[in-house]
């Protein structure tokens, strides 16, 4: 095990990182004292560098810290401050089954960038935009991702925590890796997969993003477990974004307070069951999607529970809608009237986006209850649930005081809006 030298000094000046790579031979340990150290630094032979945090790598404006080009290296445990944005990164992987883990990264480009890199593991480091310090403020589409891989396979991404960057975890042509308990916050795209086959994506949480998980061009994917919270600043924020996917599992997912909870666009042959979809402006949403099995999943809160456009064949059965009223004849817990959405408020928000006063108002529940047209295409649940099943029902179920906000809300809303009109006609 080989140590680098450390002094109390504060001035004390940076040592080359490279040169104690250069002295260590294939197989050693680096342990690095608190301190500064300079890059950047290329590792071409099997090693292992760890630290504390306090052991900091920086490169003085150089586009890349760390490459990483031999098999089995291992980077544990130090701080690593990249300082040039574009296409620059902290970490450059160009090489299989290596280790990165507990790292704390700031970077003004990528942080963790994986080029033809398999059956590597990325664990526990926090990587963030750097610029987030001192209050800066940049457009997403000026930073880049936190760990961005492209035709990397079957690596582990587990407890990494993403903040302030483009895309917290970007995967392109890169299959069959796990994405597990990943927490990623104030970015465009918490979870970003393109083309991917076999990538497995739970336990994640999102929040404050663009969109919580953009899933896209991927086949046999599952997407399980996770929870997807308040996307929703941006006109096209959603908690869970499919679009192009095909046979894949949607399991047990939370996404609560987005601006669309589940939006599908041109996916087909998914099952979708047991995810609770609730306070979201637009539950889901289907553009272009069918042959989809949609089951168990419960709907609550929602401003709007579904809206399906050229999408059919999709099969809709033992969801739980709090707003349904059914009839359970035979008493086996499912309604024996389908429970068709109306349309008829989204049509009319759509056409008129100032009627949003009018939500859930006595003479806009009128109406939708009068709207008939087209009503075979409208999206419908054969078999609704009568009630919520009792797992999920303290996960979900909004409690009495809940709804009655939500009912003194929608009737200052209404106040609010007739008042605006009476005034308008008195003026007149």
């Amino acid at each position: 095990m080989l140590g680098a030298a450390h002094s109390n000094s504060a001035e004390a000046p940076s040592r080359a990182l490279q040169n104690l790579i250069d002295d260590a031979k294939p197989g050693d340990t680096i342990v690095l004292e608190d301190g500064k150290y300079l890059g950047p630094a290329i590792i071409d032979k099997k090693l292992t560098i760890k630290g504390s945090r306090k052991a900091v790598v920086t490169a003085d404006g150089k586009q890349t810290v760390i490459e990483i080009r031999s098999n089995d290296a291992v980077i544990q445990g130090i701080s690593i401050v990249q300082q040039v944005a574009g296409e620059s990164s902290a970490i450059v992987v160009k090489s299989d089954y290596v280790s990165l883990e507990n790292l704390s990264i700031e970077t003004r480009g990528f942080g963790i960038m994986l080029r033809n890199a398999d059956r590597g593991m990325i664990k526990n480091n926090r990587i963030s935009w750097s610029g987030a310090n001192n209050n800066e403020q940049a457009r997403l589409s000026k930073k880049n991702n936190g760990i961005d891989l492209y035709d990397s396979h079957d690596n582990l991404i587990e407890s990494n925590e993403i903040s302030d960057l483009r895309d917290g975890i970007y995967l392109e042509n890169s299959h069959r890796s796990i994405v597990v308990d990943n927490r990623i916050y104030r970015s465009r795209y918490g979870i970003h997969c393109m083309y991917t086959n076999g990538t497995l994506v739970t336990g994640n949480q999102g929040e404050y993003n663009v969109t919580g998980a953009m899933i896209m061009g991927v086949r046999d994917a599952i997407v399980s477990d996770n929870s997807f919270r308040k996307q929703s600043e941006n006109v096209n924020s959603q908690g869970l974004l499919l679009f192009d996917v095909q046979t894949s599992l949607i399991d047990s997912n939370i996404v609560e307070g987005n601006r669309v909870g589940i939006y599908m666009e041109q996916s087909s042959d998914n099952r979708l069951i047991n995810n609770s979809v609730w306070r979201n402006f637009m539950g889901i949403q289907f553009l272009e999607s069918g042959n989809n099995e949609f089951h168990n999943n419960q709907f609550i809160s929602n401003v709007i529970e579904a809206e399906a456009l050229e999408s059919s064949g999709n099969r809709m059965e033992n969801n739980y809608w709090d707003a349904v009223q059914g009839l359970d004849l035979n008493h086996d817990g499912l309604s024996d009237i389908p429970y068709a959405i109306n349309p008829f408020y989204q049509q009319l928000i759509q056409k008129t986006p100032a009627y949003q006063l009018f939500f859930q108002s006595p003479s806009t529940m009128f109406l939708s209850n009068l709207f008939m047209n087209d009503r075979d295409s409208w999206a419908t649940d054969a078999f609704p649930l009568m009630s919520l099943p009792s797992a999920s029902a303290d996960r979900t179920h909004p409690s009495q005081e809940s709804r009655a906000y939500m009912r003194i809300v929608s009737l200052i809303l209404l106040i609010a809006s007739l008042t605006i009109i009476y005034k308008g006609v008195i003026r007149k």
